[in-house]
């Protein structure tokens, strides 16, 4: 593993307590405490969900990049591309449902459509990349 990947894999690791502080309050949301919409929690679960799911695919993808006969921009955008979906899918969905008794997306829906338009990107880059070398 170069040591780009490396250093990145650090800090995407890093970025698990923010997803375990998440968690935490999944908990207070089923307990009750915080009250939300039906449409709400379910944003909630979804924008938890996907920064775990994403997070460890961009992992794995890490240990794969290198792999690839990239260089500079495509090699940058097969590192970054998954862990930017992370970010952005998960708080697209945080975002589109914040507000008091929101039972549909407001403005920010477009934050994950963007994570989602990051996370095809990366996968089909690291992909391409993978089968090419």
């Amino acid at each position: 593993m170069t040591d780009a990947s490396r250093t990145i894999a650090g800090v995407i690791l890093l970025t698990i307590v923010t997803i375990q502080f998440g968690g935490y309050f999944m908990t207070r949301i089923v307990r009750g405490q915080i009250p939300m919409t039906g449409f709400q929690k379910s944003f909630a679960r979804a924008g938890h969900a996907h920064a775990g799911v994403l997070v460890i695919l961009s992992l794995v993808g890490l240990l794969y990049v290198d792999q690839t006969t990239y260089s500079g921009f495509w090699l940058w955008v097969a590192r970054l591309a998954t862990p930017a979906a992370a970010i952005l899918m998960s708080g697209g969905f945080f975002a589109s449902s914040a507000g008091k008794d929101r039972t549909q997306p407001n403005q920010f829906i477009w934050v994950l459509w963007i994570g989602a338009a990051f996370l095809a990107l990366g996968v089909l880059t690291l992909g391409i990349g993978l089968i090419a070398a």
